[in-house]
């Protein structure tokens, strides 16, 4: 292939070129951008003119080139692209994801009042990453709407939200929207009461 091509584009001189399509349109038949039925006439022609089997070589060659130079930039844009993604991946900061609480306070002693006194039970963990907690309620609770609220040590109204407690499966249910992604972690009370009540204050600690 090399000789026939070496012999093509000297054997075959043409210094007036008759006969010969213009460099736009061999050019548009090295890239491929002529239909076949079209350019057949003129692939025929170059194997009897070396000028034009010469030009139509160099554009080959071009096109060539500039498809490779196309895929090494293909291929250099994906990896970048990669590498990127991976170090997003590897240095964000975790997914805060929300979080339900399930509290089974049927057991717990019910402490009332805004000042409540110190009390011998392990205070119930929730993590900052709640939004939701499910409260079972001390037996004999009743059904209906309570005020669910966060309170510091000192009695600080911290957080404060309503929702309505119902029976399932023979346990009063309570669940309440609380955000604690502001808590900063320690020990709180949590305090429940139905309206026109003292407050009912469960120890809990945010981790």
């Amino acid at each position: 292939m090399d000789l026939l091509g070496k012999g093509l584009s000297r054997d075959f001189p043409n210094p007036q070129r008759v006969g010969c399509p213009d460099s736009a349109l061999l050019r548009r038949i090295a890239l491929r951008k002529v239909r076949l039925s079209e350019a057949d006439r003129w692939l025929t022609h170059f194997s009897s003119c070396s000028p034009c089997f010469q030009e139509f070589t160099q554009f080959r060659k071009q096109a060539v080139a500039r498809r490779r130079t196309q895929i090494w930039l293909t291929v250099a844009a994906v990896f970048i692209f990669a590498v990127a993604g991976w170090f997003w991946v590897r240095t964000r900061p975790p997914a805060q994801t929300a979080v339900v609480v399930l509290l089974d306070l049927r057991d717990r002693a019910t402490v009332r009042g805004e000042n409540p006194p110190q009390i011998n039970q392990l205070p119930l963990e929730v993590p900052r990453t709640a939004k939701t907690l499910n409260s079972e309620l001390p037996i004999g609770s009743n059904e209906g709407p309570y005020e669910v609220a966060l309170f510091d040590p000192s009695g600080t109204e911290l957080l404060r939200t309503s929702a309505t407690a119902k029976l399932e499966d023979h346990i009063v249910v309570l669940r309440a929207d609380l955000d604690f992604a502001g808590i900063s972690p320690g020990s709180y009370f949590l305090g429940l009461r139905q309206r026109g009540l003292e407050w009912m204050r469960f120890p809990i600690r945010v981790l």
